[in-house]
């Protein structure tokens, strides 16, 4: 995959939807689990500083490499140009998918 290559993840957490960009995507090694890796953040060019954007990055500051749980993952995009990164509320009718996904079988059987 080229290092051009940028994905659009749009994921529910904690009643609210963010939507993050990043270069890396993949199923990863945790069960479950989306891996997203090398997050990418809109760079200040300008004085005026978007506060919502503000927000995102400062919670992902120093992460490396997210996991996020299947279920919560609303859709995941390759795009040509990066957006702004947010959080908004959830709006419309998205509802979350009942948990648990995965049950274990019962080792008693």
């Amino acid at each position: 995959m080229s290092s051009k290559t940028l994905f659009k993840i749009a994921f529910m957490s904690q009643g609210q939807v963010y939507e993050i960009y990043a270069r890396q995507v993949s199923h990863g090694g945790l069960f479950g689990f989306i891996e997203v890796e090398e997050l990418v953040f809109g760079e200040r060019t300008s004085v005026v500083v978007d506060p919502s954007e503000e927000k995102i990055k400062t919670e992902f500051e120093n992460v490396k490499r997210t996991y996020l749980p299947m279920h919560s993952i609303i859709r995941i995009d390759e795009v040509d140009k990066q957006g702004t990164s947010k959080i908004s509320k959830i709006e419309g009718n998205v509802t979350p998918f009942p948990m648990p996904i995965y049950t274990p079988s019962d080792s008693n059987s």
